[in-house]
């Protein structure tokens, strides 16, 4: 199945800003229901047969964030634009990545990189390029409205700056 990452709207039936009831409707209706797992929590996240898991972050009652992390196989498959997330060496997504957005590098985690215009978020334990190992690919994309990073100095300059 293909999960077609929409910043900052969402994935598939997940949508931001969705009340909580619905984006735990929409998350069960992501489970393989010939396949589930023991590890999947209702209203936290799902795991699929091919490991992706998929979480929502919910807060005040709404739908604040998606994170999908790496399958092991490409029965699930993550895109940004086509761009096969998981598929990609890191660097590689990165670079095509700016082809469409900017995309920068966490300052205090170098593993990490954060389109801020889009809210997507691309995360691996530890930063190593090379494609061979398994650490030369993200293993989590999370996907929220920009700000959703903010220190509450900058959620004060987004709303007067937006507002």
């Amino acid at each position: 199945m293909d999960f077609d990452l929409d910043p900052p709207v969402g994935v598939g039936l997940l949508r931001i800003g969705m009340p909580r009831d619905a984006a735990n409707t929409a998350l069960a209706s992501l489970r393989d229901p010939t396949a589930t797992s023991d590890s999947d929590r209702p209203g936290q996240h799902v795991f699929r047969p091919s490991d992706l898991m998929i979480t929502i972050d919910c807060m005040h009652d709404a739908l604040k964030a998606i994170e999908l992390s790496r399958p092991s196989t490409q029965a699930d498959r993550v895109l940004y634009r086509d761009l096969d997330v998981f598929a990609l060496p890191a660097r590689d997504l990165v670079e095509r990545m700016r082809e469409h957005t900017i995309i920068e590098q966490h300052p205090e985690d170098p593993a990490s990189f954060v389109a801020p215009d889009l809210l997507l978020s691309f995360w691996r334990p530890f930063e190593a390029d090379d494609p061979e190992e398994e650490q030369g690919y993200f293993t989590t994309v999370l996907l929220a409205r920009p700000g959703y990073y903010d220190t509450p100095a900058q959620a004060a300059e987004r709303l007067r700056r937006d507002g």
